[in-house]
């Protein structure tokens, strides 16, 4: 059984065909209220549009100047009146006992929504995602993404989606 799941991940794969795509979708990502207490983890190569994403997804949650990839600072947080949102970036990381000095733990075990790149640097430290992001190019704009739901809450983040989702993202 997986972390509050009793059956297989849920998988769905959408086209994001260019980046006003991957903005149409981080926008219905955020207008799901459940998304402001989830763990979402993104992956895939470097270019792929991880932060892209990221950046998109926090404009659309009200996320207002620079947003900057915490690629240097590990994280970045940001506040807004009703929310706190924790943007990790674990390309760099590579010493596990700079997550218990970072008070990583603590950021995890706190209300609000979490999204790292690179999770798989941070391997044995992040807890199971709710949703994990996985992006794949597929041409100069546009890229493939699979969105794997890891928790009941993931479930219903992915299934909140729905069709309606599908019909924005696609060409």
């Amino acid at each position: 059984m997986l972390h509050g799941v009793d059956h297989l991940p849920i998988v769905k794969t959408l086209l994001l065909c260019d980046e006003a795509a991957t903005e149409r979708f981080a926008g219905a990502l955020a207008a799901l209220p459940d998304v402001r207490l989830a763990y979402i983890e993104l992956r895939g190569d470097l270019g792929a549009g991880k932060t892209t994403l990221v950046r998109h997804l926090l404009r659309a949650l009200g996320v207002q100047g620079r947003i900057k990839s915490p690629t240097y600072a590990v994280v970045e947080p940001y506040e807004l009146p009703d929310l706190t949102i924790w943007h990790f970036d674990f390309y760099r990381f590579s010493d596990p006992r700079e997550w218990q000095d970072a008070g990583f733990r603590d950021i995890f075990a706190s209300p609000g929504l979490k999204i790292a790149e690179w999770p798989e640097k941070a391997a044995g430290c992040v807890p199971l995602a709710d949703l994990a992001l996985q992006l794949d190019v597929q041409d100069d704009a546009a890229r493939q993404l699979r969105l794997t739901a890891q928790t009941k809450l993931g479930a219903k983040l992915l299934n909140g989606l729905g069709p309606t989702c599908l019909n924005t993202v696609g060409p």
